[in-house]
This record gives C-alpha cells, structure tokens and sequence, in this order.
C-alpha cells in the first residue's frame, strides 16, 4: 500500500509511525520497506560529509540525495529538509527553494525547523500547496550546544505554542526533538496531527532516528538512540581482513578473475 500524506495523518492515535532517515539508494531501498516516512535529513552534513553541525549543507546536496532516495521508495512517503538560510529570510525565498527541491527530487513534502519565527513562511508554502512538516524542540540549525528543551516554564510555554501555530497553519505532521517527556506528552495531546518524536516520549504517534546511529556507524550517540547493530565495527573487519588477503596475495583469487 502506497502510503500519502493525508493516510500519515489519520494515523494519529491509532498507528504508530516509523519514521528513518536515507541518503543513498540503496539504504533507501531497505528502509523503504519497514518505514512509512523517509527522511532526507541535513543531518546527512555530519554522516556523510563530516561537518560538524547542520549549516554548512547546502540545497544542491539536499537535491542531490534527495534524488538518490527517491530511486529506492515505492510505498514511503519522501521528506526532505530545507538546509539552513534556504527559508527562513523571506516566504517568497522559502517558496522558491521548497518549490526546486520538490521539483527536481519528487519528494513528497519539505521539513522546517522552528515554529513562530518562520510562521510566515510556513504558511505561504502550504497556502502554495506545498506540504510541510514542522520540527520544534531542539533546533540543530540554528542551537548553540545540545540541550535538552522544556526544563523551565518560558521554554515549555514557548514549544507548545510552536506546536500549536505549526497545526494552525497547516502543517501535516511535527517532529518533535530532544524535549521532557511531560512536554512531548502535553503537546501530542493538545494537537491533532501526528507527532513524531526523537528523544522525546513514548507517547507520540511515531519515532524517528538518524539511520547510521540506529545501525551503530556512529561512534558517538545521545541517550535517546538505541544502537541495534555494530556496523562500525563489521565494517572495520571487513577491511582488515581484505587487506591482509592483499598483502599476503591471498585475494585475488583464480575464481576472482576472468579468462
């Protein structure tokens, strides 16, 4: 079953929603299968080019991968980031870049973080029909340091009505990172679209992590993700044992070859 955004949404309360991240065909083409939203998160900055936060990515490369996951879905829907200063100056800006990057990669709907600070631009992409899911909580694009959010009343009071303006604009879904449990629960109680936490409770209709944390290629991890392999350390076996056959000449072998 091809899976839209408007069956994502009647999945509030009902279904939880699984929710990865891709960068690459064939990681696509695997994660497409158990998930019902992938997404092509920035964070591909630090997994794939080794940057050290979120802002140095740039549209070109959220394009390029964007293109490169939508080859390997056939049912998920498909959810790319808009890449940090690519939206958040001006409506008529942030239009034109969502409209190029759902253009040229086929995705199904944008990601924005923030809540009232780029309301405006929110709007005017979902009043130019094109689908929009919020992010509030921790902001990796714009945040200082990791912390966690929704500690003190000015900060509760603050995401919950992010949340709260994001719905009423239009938005079909939240990702919500990095807050108190108690606040994740208030907010996927006071709003009818679907939530979807990472590091935030296990009350919200989905969860969603970063896929070279899940599979344990990432060395360093916050609390909130659960490592369900060792990749990182297959992988470094893998080459070891390569290039030992190398330097003893054990590989290629005959079979290897052709004749």
């Amino acid at each position: 079953m091809n899976l839209t955004i408007n069956k994502i949404k009647q999945k509030k309360f009902k279904d939880p929603i699984v929710c990865l991240t891709a960068y690459t065909t064939p990681v696509a083409k695997i994660v497409d299968q158990f998930s019902d939203i992938v997404l092509v998160g920035d964070s591909l900055g630090m997994v794939m080019y080794g940057f050290k936060s979120t802002r140095d990515v740039t549209l070109e490369m959220m394009i390029a991968h964007g293109k490169a996951v939508k080859k390997g879905i056939s049912k998920s829907i498909l959810v790319v980031d808009m890449p940090y200063k690519t939206y958040e100056s001006d409506p008529s800006v942030a239009y034109k870049n969502a409209y190029r990057l759902m253009k040229e990669t086929g995705c199904d709907a944008v990601k924005l973080e923030g809540g009232k600070k780029i309301i405006k631009c929110v709007q005017f992409l979902i009043k130019k029909k094109i689908p929009v899911m919020g992010h509030i909580g921790l902001l990796p694009q714009t945040a200082t340091k990791y912390s966690v959010k929704g500690r003190n009343n000015s900060s509760i009071r603050n995401i919950l009505n992010d949340a709260i303006i994001l719905e009423k604009a239009g938005c079909f879904s939240i990702i919500v990172e990095c807050v108190t449990k108690s606040l994740a629960d208030t907010i996927n109680k006071k709003i009818s679209i679907p939530t979807i936490g990472i590091g935030a409770s296990n009350t919200c209709d989905g969860q969603v992590l970063v896929i070279d944390d899940l599979l344990g290629i990432t060395e360093k991890v916050p609390k909130f993700v659960k490592k369900y392999d060792n990749l990182n350390k297959k992988i470094l076996n893998a080459v070891k044992k390569f290039s030992i056959d190398v330097k003893l000449k054990r590989f290629p072998k005959i079979s290897n070859l052709y004749t």
